[in-house]
C-alpha cells in the first residue's frame, strides 16, 4: 500500500499533515502535498476520516501561507536584494514582481496552490511585492480550501485507482525530473562556457 510507504501513521496522521502543509506553505520545501495525498489514501482505506483531514489541511494551508506572507512582507525584499548568487536576476524579479502582483496577484495566490514551486513561494512573493493583506487573505483562504478539498477528495474517491496511478507515475516522474535536471545543468554549463 502506497500510503504505508509514505509513512504517515494513522495515530499521528492529522498532526503530521497539518505540520507538513503549514511548513510547506510558509516557504520551506517539504512534502506537504505528498502527506495530504498519503493521508487521503489512508482515509480511503478507513484509517483516517476525510472531513477532518480536509479541514485540517485547509487550515494548515491558510495559516502557513499567512506566516509566509508576513515573512515576505517583513524581510523578504531585504533578503532578495542582498548581494550574493543570482543577485542581478533577483533584482529583476523584484522589479517585475510588484506590477505582476498588482495585476495578477489574486490569480497567482489562488492558482499557485496546484503548482508545487509556486505553492511554496507564492505567499512570500505576495508579501515581498506588497500585495494587500485582505486581498491575499481572501484568495489564500479560498485557494487553500479549494486545494485541500480537491486533492484530498479526489484521491479519497479514486482510492485504489489513484494509488495505482501514483505507483506507476512516481518512478516515471522521478526519471523525467532527473533527466530534466541533467539537461538544465548541461545547458547552464554550456551557456557559462560560451
Amino acid at each position: 500500500m502506497l500510503a504505508a510507504l509514505i509513512n504517515v501513521p494513522p495515530n499521528v496522521g492529522y498532526p503530521v499533515v497539518f505540520g507538513l502543509i503549514a511548513i510547506e506553505t510558509m516557504g520551506v520545501p517539504v512534502p506537504g502535498e505528498t502527506a495530504l495525498i498519503a493521508a487521503a489514501l489512508l482515509a480511503h482505506h478507513g484509517q483516517l476520516d476525510i472531513v477532518p483531514l480536509i479541514v485540517i489541511a485547509s487550515l494548515a494551508a491558510i495559516i502557513g501561507d499567512n506566516i509566509g506572507f508576513a515573512i515576505g512582507r517583513r524581510g523578504g525584499r531585504r533578503v532578495f536584494a542582498a548581494p550574493g548568487p543570482l543577485h542581478e536576476y533577483r533584482l529583476k524579479v523584484l522589479e517585475h514582481g510588484e506590477p505582476f502582483f498588482a495585476k495578477h496577484g489574486p490569480k497567482a495566490v489562488f492558482l499557485g496552490r496546484w503548482v508545487s514551486g509556486l505553492r511554496i513561494a507564492s505567499a512570500w512573493l505576495a508579501g515581498i511585492n506588497n500585495m494587500s493583506w485582505p486581498t491575499f487573505l481572501f484568495w489564500n483562504a479560498l485557494g487553500g480550501i479549494a486545494w485541500a478539498t480537491s486533492i484530498a477528495l479526489g484521491v479519497y474517491l479514486l482510492g485504489d485507482i489513484a494509488e495505482k496511478v501514483i505507483s506507476t507515475a512516481g518512478p516515471v516522474a522521478a526519471a523525467v525530473g532527473v533527466i530534466a535536471l541533467i539537461g538544465v545543468v548541461v545547458w547552464h554549463r554550456r551557456r557559462a562556457g560560451a
